[in-house]
């Protein structure tokens, strides 16, 4: 599978698989976890993405438990992982409310609490969760490049930050920005045109897409126009649905990298289809044209 090297040299798989949804079904295991990790490592896709907020604040557990018992696995896979969202589950279940916390403090804690659940002596990429209001940026900057260079921390960027957001943090910041990840789908395009994509292609950043097939939308029949042109494709191309919504990401020069959740093995060994197939502009715009409703202006 292609390789994307980011602004701060750190290379990710250029589809990477999100662990949003371990922990149901055969997933509740480390065993089946690790069938999910060793199927993606069979397939190239290296990457995998995690927060510790996933799994009501379980989710990095079983990911760790996973790859204590096999930890051979580790050496071939970049970890993703986010934090700064206080939910009232789990470890936070006394909590009045859902809240963000990008102190200094929470960073740090968070940090260590990551890689003693991942149980991994360094995390490849961590990002903030959440833009949050009380940000205090110089302190948050601060905090971020004190943890690359404590080498606990190979990259930080951010998620579901908006063009200014973005550019508040890493003003007060020496280490780059590696990404921001986003919602970016067929169902979810406005990031094609209110400037987040142009954003971040100006300043030579890598988005990442979260919910790249609209959390399992595209692939239902709720959809029915855009849904029968992804269908009418994918037997054109001899392919699935989810391929052709995939490469239909993978086509945009901004160089997204789709977090794919799925727990089915099969369809993971089937994403790299989608970086086989060339889109060309007509069939790209016949989608887009299909998720807009109407023909473009």
């Amino acid at each position: 599978m292609e390789r994307v090297e980011l602004n701060v040299g750190l290379e990710l798989s250029r589809v990477v698989y999100g662990t949003w949804r371990l922990g149901g079904g055969d997933t509740s295991t480390p065993a089946g976890v690790q069938a999910r990790l060793e199927a993606c490592l069979e397939q190239g896709i290296t990457s995998f993405d995690l927060a510790d907020i996933y799994g009501g604040y379980t989710t990095e557990a079983l990911f760790g438990t996973a790859l204590k018992a096999a930890p051979h696995l580790r050496a071939g896979m970049e970890i993703v992982t986010k934090c700064n969202i206080i939910a009232p589950v789990g470890r936070y279940a006394d909590r009045p409310v859902k809240y963000y916390d990008s102190s200094p403090a929470h960073i740090a804690t968070s940090i260590d609490r990551s890689l003693q659940n991942l149980h991994v002596e360094r995390i490849d990429l961590l990002l903030l969760h959440r833009p949050d209001p009380l940000m205090d940026p110089v302190e948050t900057g601060r905090a971020l490049d004190e943890a690359v260079a404590s080498g606990k921390v190979r990259a930080v960027g951010v998620s579901n930050f908006m063009p200014h957001d973005f550019e508040l943090l890493q003003a007060a910041m020496e280490t780059r920005l590696a990404t921001n990840q986003i919602e970016i789908s067929l169902l979810t395009h406005a990031p094609l045109t209110d400037g987040a994509l142009a954003f971040l292609q100006c300043r030579g950043v890598v988005p990442m897409a979260w919910s790249p097939l609209g959390g399992g939308a595209l692939l239902s029949s709720g959809h029915s126009q855009l849904n029968a042109t992804l269908r009418e494709i994918a037997v054109r191309e001899g392919v699935e649905p989810m391929q052709v919504a995939l490469a239909w990401l993978l086509a945009h020069p901004a160089t997204i990298l789709p977090v794919v959740g799925t727990g089915k093995i099969e369809r993971i060994r089937q994403i790299p289809t989608a970086l086989d197939f060339g889109m060309d502009r007509e069939t790209w715009y016949r989608l887009y044209t299909a998720a807009l409703g109407h023909e473009v202006p």
